[in-house]
């Protein structure tokens, strides 16, 4: 590529040797999500082998996503090395939701302005997030847009595939009154709400670094970024063991959105808000904005990032089997007959 370059496209706003160091910096990172360790970047698609072994009819299941206004954070911050894993939790979070396993990841990065470190650092998150998801970061797009965003800013977004066999998609089909719904805690407010957030501590013109009490002294900037849990290697592992009748990925819209998408319909689930593990974050959003309790649970994940529905006798063993995978899994509710959903009591 020695040869490539356009003194008029730079002019005009696009450098595209930038492109071509950018590239050449996140190799190292994307390296790390093979399983060869060989970065095969820069051809036109994304190789990676399919394998299919012991799996009687293999499933397709894709899923794509943003990290929403939460980037904003990360300019005030002007810390991007976070944002990537937020966008790969939001893919593969999904999709891990009907027991499919992500195999292959690919981003998109628009920006103002390719500035080949910082997109390296958004890249290097988005392989921490494909490691801690166990799939390969297989390939992506940056493209620079002169005049359409100012030069510092950018978004991003990304597409996952993962493979399930269809004999062991979970469909919720075996859900029946009295099964148990666990939670899986959340590292934070993770991809969802920001609009919110933003307006509640007027970002823009708060100071990011302060200690917050009610934070444990942590600065508001610093626990806003959390990244997003991802949950890939621990449901994998529970769904060697315990048959799991429903899954939710609790994003924009909290319980009373997302959780129904796991129950059919005549049941709902009963849960004590007491039971609720809230994070300190989300009780300042509200004493903060004056937030009405319903619209919290309506907006945030409220400390529970996934829910997970098993049989009565099978709760104890499920819980044991998370807590060996690192997650503090807890009973969170009931599945009850009832056509109303979520039911906060």
């Amino acid at each position: 590529m020695e040869k490539s370059y356009s003194e008029s496209y730079k002019e005009a706003g696009v450098d595209i040797t930038a492109g071509y160091k950018a590239v050449e910096l996140m190799k190292k990172h994307v390296a790390r999500t093979m399983p060869q360790g060989k970065a095969d970047i820069g051809g036109f698609g994304g190789l990676f082998p399919l394998d299919v072994a012991g799996m009687k009819q293999p499933v397709l299941v894709s899923g794509t996503d943003g990290v929403g206004t939460k980037i904003k954070l990360a300019f005030l911050m002007d810390k991007h090395d976070t944002v990537g894993i937020d966008c790969v939790a939001m893919c593969v979070n999904d999709i891990i939701c009907c027991g499919a396993k992500p195999i292959v990841f690919l981003d998109y990065i628009a920006c103002g302005r390719n500035f080949p470190e910082k997109i390296a650092s958004i890249v290097g998150g988005v392989a921490e997030g494909c490691v801690r998801a166990g799939c390969a970061l297989v390939g992506g797009e940056t493209a620079e847009h002169p005049g359409l965003m100012p030069e510092e800013e950018y978004d991003l977004a990304g597409f996952a595939v993962g493979v399930v066999d269809a004999e062991k998609v979970i469909d919720n089909t075996k859900m029946k009154a009295g099964d148990v719904m666990l939670a899986l805690p959340s590292s934070g407010v993770h991809s969802n709400g920001f609009s919110l957030v933003r307006k509640v501590f007027d970002v823009e013109h708060c100071d990011l670094l302060a200690p917050v009490e009610e934070l444990g002294g942590k600065g508001l900037g610093e626990v806003l970024l959390t990244p997003t849990k991802i949950y890939v290697k621990p449901v994998l592992a529970l769904l060697k063991e315990v048959e799991v009748k429903g899954i939710s990925h609790i994003t924009g819209g909290g319980f009373y959105e997302n959780m129904p998408r796991s129950i059919p319909k005549g049941l709902g689930v009963k849960i004590r808000k007491e039971d609720v593990k809230v994070l300190p974050i989300f009780s300042l959003i509200q004493k903060r904005g004056n937030v009405s309790e319903h619209d919290m649970f309506n907006t945030f994940n409220m400390g529970v990032g996934m829910s997970i529905v098993v049989a009565k006798e099978d709760a104890e063993k499920a819980i044991s089997v998370l807590h060996a995978n690192g997650e503090e899994a807890y009973v969170l509710g009931e599945i009850v007959n009832s056509g109303d959903g979520v039911i906060l009591c």
